[in-house]
């Protein structure tokens, strides 16, 4: 279980590093916002993984909790990036 554990957390840090580079090197301001919540959500699972691997109730609750703040952020900056149209 730990070798698993410790391997997504290996490739979210991947993902994470891949996502950085194009941040920085993404021309608009709707992909520099997909690419940050890519970076966000491996955070998220990172911090999941590591609640996993140390058995903490508190780590997932928090991983948790983040998933929901991050869902509504992303929904909020959709509605900034279109200006308010459906």
């Amino acid at each position: 279980m730990s070798v698993i554990v410790w391997t997504a957390v290996a490739i979210l840090l991947l993902a994470a590093v891949f996502g950085l580079v194009r941040v920085m090197t993404a021309r608009d301001d709707a992909s520099v916002a997909a690419v940050s919540d890519l970076i966000y959500f491996c955070a998220v699972g990172i911090f999941l993984m590591i609640g996993m691997a140390a058995e903490s109730i508190v780590l997932l609750d928090v991983a948790s909790l983040a998933a929901l703040v991050g869902i509504l952020a992303t929904v909020s900056l959709a509605r900034i990036l279109t200006r308010g149209r459906r």
